[in-house]
């Protein structure tokens, strides 16, 4: 009965150790997706940590960590700069549907890097992560597999050192 019903005690000092380890995970999570929307530099995780701190996050324990960093983002967006930073794709579309789709892509799109339209339309840019998902059934029904979509970078930042002036 207690083998196939019971639950394992845990030990305060071992649940604050869990606990604070999700913590970090969070923060990397929330680091490695998000930059300043300025410079566009990535956070370091212990400013991400500090922030975390100032508007009080509690960390649910029942709830996955990839979850609860999306959360965060939303809630550090009240008190600072932060944006999810953008992924790079480049699509590749049969000239017939170039077009029309273009248009249909166009409020997904945040900057358009290079467009060019020859026999086909291949276009490189910029967009919100959340955006992938939809673009990507968009691009599939509308050509019947005749298009492609590839992924060239999941977060643009800028590297190398910053100049002052």
């Amino acid at each position: 009965q207690i083998l196939s019903k019971g639950e394992l005690q845990v030990s305060d000092k071992e649940r604050h150790t869990q606990l604070e380890q999700m913590f970090r995970d969070i923060a990397t999570i929330v680091a490695d997706k998000c930059v300043n929307p300025e410079t566009k530099r990535p956070y370091t995780v212990i400013l991400i940590e500090r922030a975390m701190k100032d508007i009080h996050y509690s960390v649910k324990p029942n709830k996955s960590t990839k979850q609860q960093a999306l959360e965060v983002i939303r809630q550090l967006k009240e008190t600072m700069q932060i944006e999810r930073a953008h992924m790079r794709l480049r699509f590749i579309l049969p000239a017939k549907e170039g077009k029309k789709l273009k248009e249909k892509l166009k409020p997904l799109i945040k900057v358009t890097e290079s467009e060019d339209f020859q026999e086909q339309l291949e276009m490189v840019c910029l967009i919100d992560p959340g955006c992938f998902r939809e673009i990507d059934e968009l691009i599939r029904s509308e050509t019947k597999g005749k298009g492609s979509l590839e992924l060239l970078s999941l977060k643009d930042v800028e590297e190398g050192d910053e100049k002052l002036e």
